[in-house]
């Protein structure tokens, strides 16, 4: 079995970890993250070094995804992702086998597509998305690159999201609806109109 480098050692990586073992294809080499996590392990898995080391790390390992989270900022997720393919490594989409993936959709490299998510026909994910668990991208929905679609969002038929957009945890996007880059949608928001190039619309107010 080919074994994949882990390029962050956070919380989300703990989710990428346990998506990767159940879908069988790859064995974790281990982690990259920051210097004081170097020498630490997660889940079993060693951390091996920082993102200086990635050319002597990508040697012996040619896969590779990036396993930083995102909420308010694509940004680092961005450069290391660039980073992973000026070594020329692969960057596999990673699927869970508890999630749904049509065969008439399509996902970019280095895209993770958790527990429970649908990606429905005719749907676009682009490069190196998070479709969280339980996150619905219904039909002919186009997902921009470096996107985060969280927990149980609602990306509905024919909507477009912007590259390096987020959507908040239970979010729900109207069918058609345009979204353009860098927004933030906050967690439980109903998108209803377009949203221009970086809108940010905070979670609804809680109400004790």
């Amino acid at each position: 079995m080919p074994t994949i480098l882990l390029v962050g050692a956070g919380g989300h990586a703990r989710a990428c970890i346990d998506v990767i073992e159940h879908e069988g294809r790859f064995t974790v080499a281990g982690l990259v993250g920051v210097g004081a996590e170097v020498g630490t392990q997660l889940l079993g898995y060693p951390v091996l070094g920082t993102d200086r080391d990635l050319p002597s790390l990508l040697r012996d390992c040619r896969h590779a995804l990036v396993t930083i989270g995102q909420i308010k900022t694509p940004e680092l997720r961005m450069r290391l992702f660039d980073a992973l393919e000026k070594t020329g490594c692969t960057l596999p989409a990673v699927i869970s086998p508890r999630a749904h993936v049509s065969r008439h959709a399509t996902l970019g490299a280095g895209t993770i597509v958790m527990h429970g998510a649908i990606v429905n026909a005719g749907a676009a994910v682009g490069l190196n998305c998070i479709i969280n668990s339980q996150a619905l991208v219904e039909h002919d929905a186009v997902i921009g690159d470096h996107c985060h679609v969280a927990t149980a969002a609602a990306i509905n038929s024919g909507v477009q999201v912007g590259g390096g957009t987020f959507i908040g945890s239970n979010a729900c996007v109207r069918q058609g609806t345009r979204i353009g880059d860098r927004c933030v949608i906050g967690m439980g928001q109903r998108v209803l109109t377009d949203c221009a190039a970086g809108t940010w619309l905070p979670s609804p107010m809680k109400i004790s």
